[in-house]
């Protein structure tokens, strides 16, 4: 109960600072909107089937430029760890793009892919693709040298090594990874969607804007945030219930 009572105490508190405002009219309702009118609008966006149609577009995309990123990330960053040479050579090229913002190359996306769904998939695997890749190959790297020294002295084969030792070990870093990569391929999708899209919260959001409901524009932001929260939960539950010798 005391848990459950921390975990509501600040939403709780940001949503009677926010009747207040709107109530007392300490902002215009223009530019805060009351969380009743927030609420009637979310349910009659819910009813119609558009916030539904934006949360599935927004979601498909995000999930699948994620999964293309972590498929290509996750082996990569182990197979750099195995062979620091490779890794060297690939390094110079690596740095440089990871300080190139995803969102930067937008104008280029849509000239080489127009603007269908490929520029924005392609923006959400450039977002999440370096924070997969670092902390799973700092994962890797940080492994304990007396795991591997065991390792030896059992004459595990290779295989039996990466299931047994590294990626139980690297696991906790996997995981890091994948939340982290979640967070910034949800938010570069949306920016992505702010930009060039019909459909999807991002959208929906930017569309909201210029029509000046701000009421949609909060229903848009509050979707986006526990989606991600939502999500993010899955992965800290998915981390307890592998490694159950790492303590929270």
């Amino acid at each position: 109960m005391k848990k459950a009572l921390s975990f509501v105490f600040f939403p709780a508190i940001v949503l009677i600072v926010w009747w207040a405002f709107s109530h007392f009219k300490v902002v215009n309702e223009f530019l805060l909107p009351s969380p009743e009118t927030v609420c009637g609008t979310f349910f009659e966006m819910l009813r119609s089937g558009e916030l539904t149609g934006h949360i599935f577009s927004s979601t498909g995309r995000v999930l699948f430029g994620f999964l293309v990123s972590a498929f290509v990330a996750i082996p990569l960053a182990y197979y750099l760890y195995y062979f620091p040479s490779a890794e060297r050579k690939a390094r110079l090229i690596l740095e440089a793009l990871r300080f190139i913002p995803p969102l930067s190359l937008i104008p280029l996306l849509i000239l080489w892919l127009g603007i269908g769904e490929a520029a924005k998939l392609s923006i959400v695997v450039l977002a999440s693709f370096f924070p997969i890749y670092l902390n799973v190959q700092s994962g890797f790297k940080q492994i304990d040298v007396n795991y591997k020294e065991l390792s030896t002295i059992l004459k595990l084969s290779r295989w039996e090594k990466f299931v047994n030792i590294e990626v139980p070990a690297a696991f906790p870093s996997i995981v890091t990874g994948l939340r982290l990569g979640f967070g910034y391929s949800w938010r570069a999708l949306v920016g992505a969607e702010l930009i060039a899209a019909s459909s999807g919260l991002g959208f929906l959001i930017g569309d909201a804007s210029e029509m000046s409901r701000t009421d949609k524009v909060f229903v848009g932001i509050i979707c986006i945030a526990l989606l991600g929260l939502a999500i993010d939960q899955f992965f800290l539950f998915l981390n307890k219930r592998l490694t159950p010798w790492k303590k929270s």
